[in-house]
């Protein structure tokens, strides 16, 4: 079964788009489960697979990979608009 969204980590709170995934399609997560793309989800970019708080963090390779700057929606994409790093 092809997957759109690859979770790397159980820990995370995003996945990896495998592919381009329009706003409200409804994306496989590698887990079984799905979820509805409220962002276009360009490929190999990040997608909120939990609903993520203005200043939670946000995990990826099961670590914290920098801090929501905003209330971050399930099926968001996560990028340089809405995620604080410390390279920032």
């Amino acid at each position: 079964m092809k997957h759109d969204i690859l979770l790397i980590n159980p820990q995370d709170n995003v996945g990896v788009a495998l592919d381009d995934i329009p706003r409200g399609g409804k994306a496989r997560i590698s887990t079984g489960e799905r979820v509805e793309a409220v962002d276009d989800i360009p490929y190999s970019h990040k997608m909120a697979l939990e609903d993520i708080r203005a200043g939670e963090p946000v995990r990826k390779y099961g670590e914290e990979i920098g801090r929501a700057q905003t209330d971050i929606p399930r099926g968001s994409w996560v990028h340089t608009h809405n995620l604080k790093t410390g390279e920032q």
